[in-house]
């Protein structure tokens, strides 16, 4: 429990950071912008701004998605943080998929903004309809999945120099277009089958008792 709680708390004070420091592209200051991408920043600034803003509701909310407390006693909260944590993924995954093909570096890194943007919002879909269906095992599920996606904002920015250093800071983003998010994916499903497991094993040591 103990190491759980630390795991989130570590969870929620990256994804807050990251809120914060992503907050000055809300300025529309040019000089705040990634240099190699200003140009097209400026000309594509709206779904920039949508897409910064959807990212950011969507890291601020999520981590207090997971927290069983407040769904027990506070089911309406964790009912309309959802919804607005969804509408976050929308807006950010729409708009992260209309820049993807002007990511730095072209085609590689184009590709694997575009893959998490599709995958952002097709596990936030998922999430939505498996609860709308009243199947709360899977709408949980897929929320595990999307908010993985999700913190692709966080590793994105904890990746980026170390590549850059180890491999040149083009090579290095087209790589972290792709480990950004790949990764976390692989987590959080590995997560999920422990779990499938955890109630098979019990069930067979109830057995042999």
């Amino acid at each position: 429990m103990l190491r759980k709680r630390i795991a989130w708390g570590l969870m929620t004070l990256a994804s807050l950071t990251i809120v914060l420091v992503v907050s000055r592209y809300l300025t529309r200051d040019p000089e705040v912008f990634f240099s190699e991408q200003r140009a097209t920043y400026l000309a594509h600034l709206g779904i920039l701004i949508t897409h910064v803003a959807g990212a950011m509701v969507a890291l601020a909310i999520g981590p207090f998605m997971f927290l069983s407390r407040l769904r027990a006693r506070w089911p309406a909260i964790h009912r309309w943080l959802g919804r607005v944590y969804l509408l976050g993924v929308l807006a950010g995954g729409a708009a992260g998929l209309a820049l993807a093909p002007y990511a730095y570096t072209g085609g590689t890194t184009s590709a694997g903004f575009a893959m998490l943007g599709l995958l952002w919002l097709g596990t936030g879909v998922m999430a939505f309809v498996r609860i709308r269906e009243g199947d709360v095992q899977a709408h949980r599920r897929w929320m595990l999945r999307n908010f993985a996606l999700t913190l692709a904002g966080v590793s994105l920015r904890l990746q980026t120099l170390p590549l850059a250093l180890a491999f040149g800071f083009d090579l290095g983003y087209m790589i972290v277009a792709w480990s950004c998010w790949a990764p976390n994916l692989l987590v959080a499903e590995s997560m999920l089958r422990r779990r499938r497991a955890a109630p098979a094993s019990v069930a067979v040591q109830g057995q042999v008792v």
